[in-house]
């Protein structure tokens, strides 16, 4: 079959496009032929040796997908033919991919391939942060960096659907007009975000930030945050870890979260089905549609990745075989 590979650590540059021998599902896995694979973040940090997980090159690249159930464990409430979408880590950027079964779920009629290969990362981790770390609340405002992004586009659009408000912070006047397209209430350029906040909640601020960006906007976004607010921390795109000065937390009465939906999730059997089927409702219903960018086809994943390196993409970056 052919497959996108990991074979250095030089980058997007360097994956190779090739013949591969078709997966062996074990005796839990589910085999799934693949009709389309979202373009992550971790993606991009496994072709550069930089993400947690070290999978022994070379790999088949892609962390999430959806496609069409090939052959199925009995008793594991699949069969061929059924429409799914999966948590893969890696394997995904090809013609089918073998996935533990814990980490398959169903896929609504009423979502395209394209737009269920986007879901399952960001959308659970999301759903995990904002209900279960966050404890949102209808009513609460929610700021969220990075909005033009994958994980800030799930967040826009799963706050919304839980009765919140949404301000999000982005970089050009191109990506605020694009988050107000998908459903943010307010956007504000991350140069004096926090200014332009206190004028939009009248001083208060907000009840939570969603930062999977870090950096250097990490102490503005505290002091952003109204009293109890809550601030959850989803990764470091900038690249530098910030630290806190914990007298802000005890002063304000304000929380920071940490929001690691692998690291829950993992060691739990049944919790990624329950998270998923939280969000089957708003799938069905159209709530939550994964905004799609570019689709590209599986012998230019490279272009693909090397676009989410340069933050060049406008909504979800897709790969099809």
């Amino acid at each position: 079959m052919l497959a996108v590979r990991v074979v250095s650590t030089d980058g997007p540059a360097a994956l190779e496009v090739g013949d591969v021998p078709a997966p062996e599902p074990a005796d839990d896995a589910v085999l799934v032929d693949v009709a389309a694979a979202g373009v992550t973040f971790p993606d991009l940090l496994l072709t550069h040796d930089r993400y947690q997980y070290k999978p022994e090159r070379p790999f088949v690249l892609g962390g999430e997908l959806a496609g069409t159930v090939r052959h199925a464990p009995a008793g594991s409430g699949f069969a061929a033919g059924d429409r799914v979408a999966a948590s893969s880590t890696v394997g995904a950027f090809a013609e089918q991919v073998a996935v533990p079964l814990e980490a398959v779920y169903p896929l609504p009629d009423a979502v395209a391939f394209r737009a269920g290969a986007c879901l399952p990362m960001n959308y659970l981790t999301m759903s995990f942060a904002l209900v279960v770390r966050g404890a949102l609340q209808e009513g609460e405002t929610v700021l969220v960096h990075g909005a033009a992004g994958g994980i800030g586009t799930a967040t826009i659009q799963l706050a919304r659907a839980w009765g919140a408000r949404v301000i999000s912070v982005v970089s050009t006047p191109e990506k605020a007009e694009f988050v107000r397209s998908i459903g943010s209430d307010e956007a504000v350029l991350a140069e004096g975000f926090k200014d332009a906040v206190a004028e939009l909640t009248g001083g208060r601020g907000v009840d939570m930030v969603v930062d999977p960006v870090g950096g250097d906007r990490f102490t503005d976004s505290l002091r952003s945050l109204a009293p109890l607010g809550r601030l959850l921390v989803l990764g470091f795109t900038a690249g530098d870890i910030p630290t806190v000065k914990v007298n802000r937390l005890l002063l304000n009465n304000i929380d920071v979260r940490g929001v690691g939906w692998g690291a829950y999730a993992f060691p739990r059997p049944g919790i990624q089905r329950r998270e998923w089927d939280r969000l089957l409702p708003l799938m069905e219903s159209g709530a939550i549609d994964p905004p799609i960018g570019e689709v590209y086809p599986l012998d230019r994943a490279a272009v693909a990745v090397a676009a989410l390196d340069a933050r060049a993409a406008l909504g979800r970056l897709v790969i099809e075989p």
